[in-house]
C-alpha cells in the first residue's frame, strides 16, 4: 500500500516535469501573424522586388552583354542571365522598390539604351 501513493506522486511529478506548457495567448498571436502575412502576400506586398533587364535575345549575345555589363566599373549591381522561352535575358540588381530601380535605370540606360524595369513573378 505504501508504494501506491509514491507511484502516483512519481507519475504526477514526471508529468509536470516533462509536460509541455501551453500558452493560449502565444497561439492567438501566432494565428494573427500568419493571417497578416497571408494578407500581405495576397496583396503582393511581400517579396516585392524589381529587376532591370538590359538584354533579351540569343545565348551568344546574352553572354556578350552580361560580360560587358560585369566589366563596367561604373556599375555596382550584380547581373545574371536567365532563360525564359524563347530568349536569354540579362537581369540586373534586386531593388526593393520602384524608386531604387528608377535610380539605377537612370545610370544603366546611358550604356544600355534598351534597358527596362521589370517586376518578375507577376503577371
Amino acid at each position: 500500500m505504501k508504494s501506491y501513493p509514491l507511484t502516483v506522486l512519481l507519475l504526477l511529478t514526471l508529468n509536470f516535469a516533462f509536460g509541455q506548457s501551453y500558452d493560449e495567448v502565444e497561439e492567438e498571436e501566432l494565428k494573427e501573424i500568419i493571417q497578416i502575412r497571408k494578407e500581405l502576400e495576397r496583396n503582393h506586398q511581400i517579396k516585392e522586388s524589381y529587376k532591370i533587364q538590359v538584354f533579351s535575345g540569343n545565348l551568344e549575345e546574352a553572354k556578350k552583354v552580361k560580360k560587358e555589363f560585369d566589366n563596367n566599373k561604373d556599375f555596382v549591381w550584380d547581373s545574371k542571365m536567365i532563360f525564359e522561352t524563347p530568349n536569354y535575358k540579362v537581369w540586373v540588381g534586386h531593388y526593393r522598390n520602384r524608386l531604387e530601380a528608377d535610380r539605377a535605370l537612370k545610370v544603366i540606360i546611358e550604356e544600355f539604351d534598351n534597358a527596362l524595369i521589370l517586376k518578375p513573378g507577376r503577371g
